[in-house]
């Protein structure tokens, strides 16, 4: 058994916990800071030579940024990454349809398309070079305890080790270990629904266009992808679908499914002319009632997880991340502890209307695509085909889910 101490602990060493930590390790004013980084799962990149992560992030602009800030962005873009420029979104029985370009914004892409593995890859190299954190894994949280005499929070490990700490980052996922023994509340539902994700190959080029096709049993999307050659014939997908048709269509072979992708795709790239392994995630909707308690705080799918159809987690997740080293640095200004709950509770202001406006829009769009009652499907077509013709509107749309304003 062993004891460590250090200021800063963040659980959790996915794409939001390691940007955390490292947003904070790397500043003028969290170099004297002590950040330690547990993760239960040992660090394991896949290979990646051969094939793509099947599971991507469309970054936003101000997530794009915090990975520049890291000194990680030029890194990231080296090995593989798509932006993309265009977005097109329809529905699958009507005439409603949208489409976005980056030029209308005066912007280089709306977006980049990046695999989480290289991302994760990435923040670790940088967070083993940092001289202030401390990697600790497989390193296991199955207990922790508030100390009354200095508001120290002492987190226990399963090998028996303990890390006493200022502040416990939360960022281990939708399952959260130190919500759960936090008792921190949780507001959640199913949505009888799974995402089919994997990586297909098309006849078409994609052309830099992210696409997104409504259909009465959920959306589809192609995110568009670039190898290091230059090819563009390959896209990440997202099909969210009703659960027992998903099980349908996970048992289908290659050639079945490319067929079905293909139809429910409307073949806007084509002929689907390979598949790689697919995987199918259960979606559930989730939000912590509180995100903070003293020397505590959640951040990403800890605090919230939301529909996929918007690709909207994981930058949520950053935000999370980019507002709660603002606080820690705010704190430390005014010589107060890095888990004050002041601090916190700014945090969780700032944080907890923005995701909840997300959450409550992702949860709207769903109910109003997936309806099929007549006036509704009027509404959307129409609406869809107003937006898509007002261009101040449409483009203050983009901006908005770009980060960059109104």
């Amino acid at each position: 058994m062993a004891d460590h101490a250090c200021d800063i602990v963040v659980v959790g060493a996915g794409m939001v916990g390691a940007s955390f930590a490292a947003r904070v390790a790397s500043t003028n004013w969290g170099a004297g800071l002590h950040i330690g980084v547990l993760e239960a799962s040992p660090f394991a990149m896949p290979d990646l030579s051969q094939t793509f992560d099947p599971r991507v992030v469309a970054l936003t602009e101000v997530s794009r940024q915090l990975l520049s800030d890291v000194g990680l962005w030029q890194q990231i873009a080296s090995r593989r990454t798509c932006p993309y420029r265009h977005m097109e979104v329809w529905e699958a029985d009507g005439t409603g349809h949208i489409e976005f370009d980056c030029a209308e914004v005066r912007q280089p892409s709306l977006g980049h398309i990046v695999e989480n593995a290289l991302i994760v890859e990435a923040l670790l190299q940088r967070l083993e070079a940092l001289p202030n954190v401390t990697l600790l894994c497989p390193a296991k949280v199955t207990g922790l305890e508030r100390l009354e005499k200095d508001g120290s929070v002492v987190i226990e490990l399963a090998d028996g080790d303990r890390v006493t700490t200022q502040l416990v980052a939360a960022a281990d996922g939708a399952r959260s270990r130190v919500r759960e023994l936090c008792g921190l509340q949780l507001r959640q539902w199913d949505y009888g629904h799974q995402a089919i994700v994997t990586t297909i190959t098309t006849e078409r080029e994609h052309n830099f266009t992210a696409r997104q096709r409504f259909l009465p049993e959920g959306p589809l999307a192609f995110l568009p992808l670039q190898d290091e050659q230059g090819d563009c014939h390959r896209c990440s997908i997202v099909w969210s679908q009703q659960s027992e048709k998903a099980k349908e269509l996970m048992a289908l072979d290659e050639a079945e499914f490319c067929r079905a992708l293909g139809q429910a795709s409307d073949h806007c790239l084509g002929e689907i002319t390979a598949v790689d392994k697919r995987y199918c995630i259960p979606l559930w909707q989730r939000h912590a009632v509180d995100y903070v308690l003293p020397g505590i705080a959640l951040l990403g799918d800890a605090a919230h997880t939301i529909h996929p159809l918007a690709g909207q987690g994981v930058n949520l997740g950053f935000q999370d991340a980019i507002t709660l080293a603002e606080e820690i640095q705010r704190s430390l200004s005014r010589g107060l502890s890095p888990g004050e709950l002041s601090g916190l509770k700014r945090y969780q202001r700032r944080r907890k209307p923005h995701n909840l406006g997300m959450m409550a829009t992702m949860e709207g769009f769903k109910r109003l695509f997936e309806s099929q009652a007549m006036p509704l499907r009027l509404l959307r077509n129409d609406g869809m085909k107003l937006a898509n013709q007002l261009g101040p509107l449409k483009n203050q749309l983009v901006r908005q889910a770009m980060g960059l304003g109104g």
